[in-house]
């Protein structure tokens, strides 16, 4: 087969692709046929769907009863949104930082020859100021940011990603009623950002809402 045929072929299945993405969207996400447009389209819809997903996930949690939650009956709210977090507020979690993960972990035993957690995993544990989700694609990062709502703490989580050189695609703001509040972000990474790979998104994050959470004290 020849170059011009693979090339063909090629760019009829994208032309296939495209037209199944359009007829799985509302007419009123695509203005256009060109492909740009679609691709943009379907963005703008799963980030529509992802945020009607978390207010049905917050209306399900307010269903709940406090004694069911407490009794373990339900579980906590959101859990369902982070698969591999950075930070985790859960001591229950097994997912921990990976500067945890990497660096020397030791045990100690107590009398009833059970390994306990080291000092560094359980300082690592209690450094964790939110649930942190970041995952990344090239240029782009997605970040989920599951922590108590403070006093303007929206308006200096945006200031402080655009400091950190991470301009801001896309944003969904979840709350619930124990004030707690579920963000999640698009992010593109800009030239002058410093922050490489997700754990370093994910460090500058939790830093950021440290200092949210000194300022509001």
């Amino acid at each position: 087969m020849t170059h011009i045929a693979v090339e063909r072929n090629r760019r009829k299945q994208m032309n296939d692709y495209l037209a199944v993405i359009r007829s799985m969207m509302p007419p009123s996400y695509v203005q256009r046929g060109d492909q740009a447009s679609i691709i943009g389209g379907a963005i703008n819809f799963v980030k529509e769907l992802e945020q009607h997903l978390q207010t049905l996930e917050a209306q399900k949690g307010r269903s709940n009863s406090q004694q069911e939650h407490e009794n373990g009956m339900s579980p906590p709210l959101f859990a369902d949104f982070f698969t591999f977090p950075q930070y985790s507020t859960r001591s229950s979690s097994s997912t921990l930082h990976s500067n945890t993960i990497n660096s020397p972990v030791t045990t100690t035993t107590t009398s009833d020859h059970q390994p306990q957690p080291s000092r560094a995993a359980t300082d690592q544990s209690r450094s964790a100021l939110a649930e942190i989700e970041v995952t990344m694609a090239e240029s782009h990062a997605n970040l989920k940011i599951l922590s108590k709502k403070r006093p303007r703490q929206l308006l200096k989580l945006v200031a402080g990603l655009q400091c950190l050189w991470l301009t801001i695609l896309h944003l969904n703001v979840t709350t619930t009623l124990d004030q707690r509040v579920l963000y999640s972000i698009s992010v593109k990474l800009e030239e002058g950002c410093q922050l490489t790979t997700i754990d370093e998104i994910a460090d500058a994050v939790n830093h950021l809402l440290g200092r949210i959470e000194e300022e509001s004290v």
